[in-house]
């Protein structure tokens, strides 16, 4: 056999397995977004049949999982708006800094989270140490590291309830505009959820 008859067969037994790999890979992640698809279902017929005695906080804990497992990020929050005080608080944390963080406060306006809440806009920051609406102020209170970071808010009827972020993306990979559609899927989850505890909570009144 030539050499260039062996160069080229083994061009094509070593394409054939980076194929195979990609296929694999593919595979895979058919199999997640499938499984993403059947939980953020199941969350959503969960938080259509929201009765006195849901726990909300559970439900938006599950919907906040469910939004990190779904574009592979390490840690998340999702903070809701008190109009009284104009604050953010913490209502649900997931990650490193899950215990202490919950019922933390931050004002509107505040690093990107608050600055999400004031504008109804999500934002992409590969980077937030080079975004100037970035604050380290939580950063350094509670020992944590963000680098990378995805923020959406939680719209109804035109009020922003809050905000739901995702940090650091596993691997250390950037956040996508992908990642950004899902969360904002899951954001809009979250909002019908809240509403409609809202409406149950009125209607006992």
């Amino acid at each position: 056999m030539s050499t260039e008859i062996r160069g080229t067969a083994h061009f094509i037994q070593q394409e054939n397995i980076r194929l195979q790999k990609e296929n694999e890979q593919l595979q895979q992640e058919i199999v997640r977004l499938r499984l993403i698809l059947r939980n953020l279902g199941n969350l959503n017929q969960m938080a259509l049949s929201i009765h006195p005695e849901t726990d909300i906080l559970v439900l938006l804990d599950q919907i906040l999982q469910a939004a990190l497992d779904s574009i592979q990020a390490e840690d998340g929050s999702l903070l809701l708006v008190d109009e009284e005080t104009e604050e953010l608080s913490f209502v649900v944390v997931h990650g490193a800094v899950r215990t202490r963080l919950v019922g933390h406060r931050i004002p509107l306006g505040m690093g990107i989270a608050g600055w999400v809440a004031q504008h109804a806009e999500s934002v992409v920051v590969p980077n937030v140490q080079s975004d100037p609406r970035f604050s380290s102020r939580v950063d350094q209170a509670f020992h944590f590291k963000t680098r990378s970071l995805v923020c959406v808010p939680i719209v109804f009827s035109g009020r922003v309830l809050g905000v739901i972020q995702a940090l650091n993306k596993s691997n250390r990979k950037e956040f996508t505009n992908p990642d950004l559609l899902m969360l904002n899927v899951v954001a809009q989850l979250a909002a019908a959820a809240i509403a409609r505890a809202e409406s149950v909570l009125l209607s006992e009144e």
